[in-house]
């Protein structure tokens, strides 16, 4: 319990970051929502999902192959750094470039009209700093720094907000009544509109490169041939998997307006539906940002524990709690989705896309199982295992979106997203039995998911008129879950 609590702890820190942080982030759902069109929210939605397959890409893999390698025996974690991050450094200046050159092709991709070149420029510069920035983030776990971590990752968070509340609601409200004219000429153009919301966050990924200057200052170029080898084969597998996990995450939001009916939604734009889906997407946000403060604090923390006797056990009992945290969060949000829309999705147009919310936060439950259950093929240096999983999952994805989009809009892209997910989970753990078996008590916790989506479903499905007595009817199907939890899993002591 003793290394239960130690995880539980780091993931606490880095939550500060990763939770607070896109908590913070997330209270621009309503600004945007509320100064856009969903057809130009569409917009930001499309190159952010760009930008989630060019981040596999331009990191390649190398965080977890830095853990990877920091962990063999006699390894020298400072020269490991260097080179690690001098080829990082090579491959970053050249990928920015490309990107840059090719903008107007990534533009006609999404149908963004032309004149917004600079958007993808900005995007670019953006994967190239948050690049550069990884390893030195990388290090800050490996050395347990959580807290400088959390620390640089909040301000960049933060000084994102706050741009994008300068800009989008501040100047806007100043050039209507008239103050500080001169000074907004010099920093303000109002007919960037939605490209501010780009332009903020390159400015807080160059922020976040000046405050980690004493990692980067502590570098020294390196770069061999010699030492290309093992890294680019360990990190290779990995990259695929990653881009294979892009295709399952974002290639919905992608495919959308290639693959809508006209006039499947009456009056809206295939831009305007995804922007919508986007919006609700962010609704699910909850479930990922515990997965990602999970993920942050277990990936060393798995690599440390892996030399232990009892690490089998171990890692069921992490599964264990992590999946019944995830589903008390899919049943609290699922049956509230209708609040949470209304604070944050100002506009109507955005609101008609709720239903989506619980099918994604279960989706993202599924893949916090399947980030879980990874741990065997990292641990025994089988990360092609990885590639085939996700490689399967993106097939999945892209045949399910082809079938369903047309049927079913945005919920068919949902519903892909799922089906990707739960497969992704159940193909790694059978094939983790074979290689580096866990008592993973997955009878156990496929009951709670099927009692938690049984009582998501009744939610749904039983309507009731009266404001406050639906609230009611929801928060009992709440209280039942969690005295359901309380009363079977309350010896803590027992591991199952």
């Amino acid at each position: 319990m003793s290394v239960l609590k130690k995880l539980a702890g780091q993931t606490a820190v880095y939550g500060v970051s990763s939770i607070v942080g896109r908590v913070l982030s997330y209270l621009l759902v309503p600004v945007y929502t509320a100064y856009f069109a969903a057809a130009e929210f569409g917009i930001v939605t499309g190159l952010y999902a760009y930008v989630s397959f060019l981040n596999v890409v331009f990191t390649y893999g190398m965080e977890t192959t830095f853990f990877r390698f920091a962990n063999r025996p006699g390894a020298d974690h400072r020269e490991l750094y260097d080179r690690v991050l001098s080829l990082l450094l090579l491959s970053t200046g050249m990928l920015t470039v490309l990107l840059m050159l090719l903008a107007r092709l990534l533009l006609g991709l999404l149908e963004i009209p032309a004149g917004h070149e600079q958007y993808a420029i900005w995007v670019a510069l953006i994967l190239g700093l948050d690049a550069l920035a990884a390893i030195p983030f990388a290090r800050l776990r490996l050395e347990g720094k959580a807290r400088k971590f959390a620390g640089i990752r909040l301000a960049s968070i933060l000084l994102n907000v706050g741009l994008n509340l300068f800009f989008i609601v501040l100047c806007p409200w100043l050039v209507q009544h008239g103050i500080a004219r001169p000074l907004l000429t010099a920093v303000y153009n109002p007919s960037l509109g939605i490209g501010y919301v780009f332009l903020s966050n390159l400015l807080a990924s160059a922020a976040t490169l000046l405050l980690l200057g004493r990692e980067l200052l502590d570098f020294r170029f390196r770069f061999s041939l010699s030492w290309l080898r093992p890294l680019l084969v360990y990190a290779f597998p990995l990259m695929l998997m990653g881009l294979a996990g892009m295709v399952n995450e974002t290639l919905d939001r992608i495919l959308l307006p290639k693959w809508l009916p006209d006039g499947f939604y009456p009056g809206k734009s295939s831009l305007t539906a995804v922007g919508i889906y986007g919006a609700c997407y962010r609704l699910s946000i909850f479930m990922s940002l515990v997965i990602q403060a999970f993920r942050y604090a277990a990936e060393p923390f798995f690599f440390a524990q892996s030399t232990e006797k009892n690490s089998p056990a171990t890692f069921a009992m992490i599964l264990k709690w992590f999946t019944i945290c995830c589903a008390v969060i899919f049943v609290g949000i699922s049956l509230n989705v209708e609040d949470f829309g209304q604070l944050f999705l100002r506009r109507p147009e955005y609101r008609e896309g709720l239903a989506v919310v619980p099918v994604l936060l279960l989706a993202n439950l599924f893949l916090g199982v399947y980030y879980n259950l990874s741990v065997w093929f990292k641990l025994t240096d089988k990360t092609y295992y990885g590639t085939y999983i996700g490689a399967g999952g993106a097939v999945l994805t892209i045949v399910l979106n082809f079938l369903l989009i047309p049927v079913l809009g945005y919920m068919g892209s949902a519903l892909a997203t799922l089906a990707c997910y739960f497969l992704m989970a159940v193909l790694c753990w059978r094939l983790g039995e074979r290689h580096f078996p866990v008592p993973y008590p997955m009878l156990r916790l496929g009951l709670w998911l099927l009692l938690a989506t049984l009582l998501v479903a009744v939610g749904w499905q039983v309507e009731v008129a009266d404001w406050w007595l639906r609230h009611t009817w929801h928060m009992g199907l709440t209280v039942l879950f969690l005295a359901a939890l309380y009363v079977v899993e309350r010896p803590l002591k027992t591991v199952r």
